[in-house]
């Protein structure tokens, strides 16, 4: 019997069939090889374990071992990959939806005690009458002396309804006195403060993107256009992200229904998603601008992104963080969690602002970081040039403001805390937070109050002539330039009186915002500290000269021309 000619279209076919044979049995060979390395390292470890505690020499901890060594294999993949134990989950409650159960108190370490660092307003702290500078002598009966912040922020959360005993010694009382506080559900704002700063120009301060993130930047918009607003400023320096829904709701205030403000892409196709503007736009047309700087990270820099890529509005201030990186919270078992990166993310114009690649290691085991000359162009929707790989790049730079190593000394060895803690003990009320000055009296009664206390610093001239000796004696230098260092060193020896009064204003403003703050709370000290805000400043003028900020969105004004 004559076989059959295949016609072409039979042939591929059949060469069609064969290769979906041959790419299967790969395919299943490759997840076979997989689940097999994964089934005999996981039967080297639990082998080695098993082996370890039965032969070392002393008991071991089986919890704190395993954290151990889970804690250190998602750090070989990237910071955000991390585990959470069960006695975490109260921190995790915190970083997703900005609530917790406690008193409501920030606190830091000061000598031997934890001290009230800021109690939140209108939680069970301050309506308790806690104050600032407070000691924590004792929690719950038991003395708190040595206790780190850790030891103590773990008993003073709690769940809600049930009460904490602390013994407090305050300046300017006597004796010890006791508080019984009823811990509540606190709930962190994510703006802490909101107003208008000149006439036109309304400032929103977004602190966090946790839930209702979005809502409380929508009620503080439509609060500052009541009040006449003609210009909005949004403030997300410091801010290192949240919720990646929120970026979104936050981002459609401005623009438009159905847009496009960020997609996400990852190994797992339910992870490769578009996240689209769902609600009405607010209002597309105010003059808009974004304040950011290097702690501007991951949903601060979709806002400032998308911000930027869809020509919305102008960014003011350093170049961001670089966060491009999508987290999922993922439960495991006995009540434990996992935080994984699962995706990537990509604003408007796609790109990713990623700036490292974690799954390349350098020789020396450092990770490897986006260089400049591999960075690519992209378009924002007037055809602005922009860039991806290493953060949000602003449209008018600014570097940020640096504090003397005076003014860095005063507020790390808490002399400017203390000395507001005085004041506040000795004055019952004060003026309105504009109203409010350091006066030359407030001053020179801060200065005597400090007259007698280490705030001793090191200069950056300083340093580097400490680095120049111990390099010349150790290349065996120094004894040939030695009278000539010592001529420098006494030349350059820091006069701390005479940078007392060369930072008299940098100070006096230090000052106010600390004394501010225990009286208007944590509003009071953002207000106070708009001041003498340079960003601020710099948009307050691109505001007044409205063919410079039309000139930045559609690309005839270009401030930044480095890539």
């Amino acid at each position: 019997m004559k076989r059959k000619k295949l016609s072409i279209r039979h042939l591929k076919i059949w060469i069609l069939g064969a290769a979906i044979i041959v790419a299967s049995a790969i395919s299943i060979s490759s997840v076979v090889d997989n689940d097999f390395e994964i089934a005999k390292n996981l039967d080297i470890f639990t082998t080695l374990y098993k082996e370890l505690n039965t032969n070392y020499v002393d008991e071991l901890k089986p919890g704190e071992l395993i954290k151990t060594a889970i804690d250190a294999m998602l750090e070989s993949l990237d910071p955000y990959t991390t585990y959470i134990s069960e006695s975490e989950l109260e921190d995790y409650k915190l970083m997703t939806t900005g609530q917790y159960g406690g008193i409501g108190a920030m606190i830091h370490k000061n000598g031997d005690y934890v001290v009230i660092s800021d109690p939140y307003e209108g939680f069970p702290a301050q309506k308790n009458g806690l104050q600032a500078g407070d000691i924590i002598l004792e929690v719950n009966g038991k003395s708190a002396k040595g206790k780190s912040t850790n030891d103590v922020t773990d008993i003073l959360r709690g769940q809600p309804g049930t009460t904490v005993k602390l013994l407090i010694q305050r300046v300017g009382v006597d004796k010890p006195f006791e508080k019984t506080i009823e811990r509540a559900e606190v709930k962190i704002n994510n703006v802490s403060y909101y107003g208008m700063v000149n006439k036109n120009s309304g400032y929103i301060k977004l602190d966090n993107f946790y839930e209702d993130a979005g809502k409380e930047v929508k009620n503080a918009f439509l609060a500052l256009k009541e009040k006449g607003m003609k210009s909005c400023i949004i403030d997300l320096r410091g801010n290192g992200g949240g919720l990646l829904n929120e970026a979104v709701n936050i981002v459609n205030i401005f623009i438009d229904k159905g847009i496009t403000v960020v997609s996400t892409k990852g190994k797992l196709k339910d992870k490769n998603n578009f996240h689209r503007s769902l609600n009405p736009i607010t209002d597309g047309q105010i003059p808009l601008i974004v304040l950011v700087d290097r702690g501007s990270a991951s949903a601060s820099e979709i806002v400032t992104g998308a911000i930027q890529d869809l020509d919305r509005g102008v960014i003011i201030g350093e170049r961001t963080y670089g966060k491009g990186l999508v987290q999922n919270i993922i439960s495991l078992s006995y009540n434990t969690k996992m935080k994984v990166t699962v995706a990537k993310y990509y604003i408007p114009s796609g790109r990713c602002i990623q700036a490292i690649d974690y799954s390349i290691k350098n020789e020396d085991g450092s990770v490897y970081k986006v260089p400049d000359s591999l960075k690519v162009a992209f378009k924002t929707k007037k055809g602005r040039v922009v860039y991806d790989g290493g953060g949000i790049e602003p449209d008018i730079k600014m570097d940020p403001y640096k504090y003397s190593n005076l003014s860095i000394s005063l507020i790390s060895k808490f002399l400017l805390f203390d000395y507001a803690t005085k004041y506040h003990s000795l004055h019952t009320t004060i003026d309105s937070v504009k109203s409010f000055e350091i006066t030359d009296e407030i001053y020179n009664d801060f200065l005597t109050y400090i007259a007698d206390k280490d705030y001793d610093y090191t200069t950056k001239s300083e340093q580097s002539l400490i680095d120049l000796k111990k390099n010349a004696e150790t290349e065996k230098y120094y004894e040939a330039i030695k009278a000539d260092y010592e001529t420098l060193k006494a030349k350059m020896i820091h006069d701390k009186k005479e940078d007392l009064v060369k930072f008299k204003d940098e100070i006096k403003n230090l000052l106010k915002a600390e004394i501010v703050s225990r009286y208007y709370f944590q509003k009071g000290r953002a207000e106070s500290m708009l001041t003498n805000d340079l960003e601020l400043k710099k948009a307050y003028s691109i505001f007044a000269d409205s063919a410079t900020y039309k000139g930045i969105l559609n690309g005839t004004i270009i401030l930044n021309k480095e890539k």
